[in-house]
């Protein structure tokens, strides 16, 4: 199936049908179950199973023939691409958010205020007579009632020091694995792990503070939507990115990877630090400014 220089040619595989099925009745059941369909919830949960399997199957089945050294040059270069576009993929699912963020605040949410000039005046004297626009917004219609805005010091200077800390614990390991040190790279792992975990422990706490405390919401207008999507978002793709890196550390206690070859760990690493660049801009356009 491969050689040094041959091409890989793969196997008949019947995880991709397997990962088809799975997300049409997930995605199916999800929007049933918003819908207050039929066997919605159970549906959803059904998928999110079929899933959960197709994922431990397929990815147990490319690291055993990752080990085995099924592979050759050619297949680590596609591996390598596909992980980069993925990861562009999801430069551009947050850039939509920040998108939106910054086109509510400096200029949809101005104008219904009327601010900006080119009719701006007209559109809040006709349209919404009386309301002066100031960040943080929720609308016109005062959507949500009164809340309170999520300040940058507390728990989210906390968690940027803490995931931070985190990026520089899997360079650590990086460099470990490169070098040939199995334990230290374990540790490292284990350190790295341990600190994106806490990271979305914390987030938890702040959500829980933000509901009953201070009374930000989903619903609370454009700012309580934006805060929660891109925060929750991100605090998704932590914990997605600390679980992948816990299975990568699991490998390692199986003796897998070693100095040259480990791109499973590199994968990590990419997704690891993209999150990290993420909650920088987060923390200074969502909570600073």
């Amino acid at each position: 199936m491969s050689s040094a220089t041959g091409y890989y040619i793969p196997h008949a595989a019947r995880w991709p049908i397997v990962g088809s099925i799975g997300l049409f009745i997930f995605f199916y059941g999800f929007a049933t179950w918003l819908n207050q369909g039929p066997f919605g919830r159970e549906m959803f949960i059904l998928g999110a199973g079929v899933l959960i399997f197709m994922m431990f199957g397929w990815f147990g089945l490319v690291a055993r023939e990752s080990e085995s050294g099924t592979y050759n040059g050619q297949v680590d270069s596609s591996f390598r691409l596909a992980m980069m576009w993925f990861i562009f993929s999801e430069v551009m699912f947050f850039a939509a958010f920040f998108g939106a963020l910054f086109y509510a605040r400096t200029f949809s949410g101005p104008w219904i205020g009327g601010l900006g000039g080119g009719g701006a005046d007209m559109t809040n004297a006709i349209l919404y007579q009386g309301h002066d626009y100031v960040w943080p917004s929720n609308g016109p219609g005062d959507v949500g009632g009164k809340f309170e805005q999520m300040g940058w010091f507390g728990l989210p200077l906390i968690n940027t020091l803490l995931l931070l800390s985190s990026g520089v614990t899997c360079t650590f390991a990086h460099h470990a694995i490169r070098a040939g040190h199995r334990q230290p790279f374990i540790l490292w792992l284990l350190a790295t792990v341990s600190l994106g975990f806490l990271f979305v422990g914390l987030q938890a706490v702040e959500y829980i503070h933000a509901y009953d405390a201070m009374n930000l919401k989903l619903t609370s207008g454009i700012y309580g939507s934006t805060f929660f999507m891109l925060t929750g978002f991100h605090g998704f793709h932590v914990t997605m990115g600390a679980i992948i890196l816990l299975v990568v550390m699991l490998r390692a206690t199986r003796k897998h990877f070693s100095a040259e070859n480990h791109f499973a760990f590199e994968a990590a690493a990419w997704y690891w630090h993209f999150v990290d660049v993420v909650w920088l801009g987060l923390f200074i356009f969502v909570y600073l400014i």
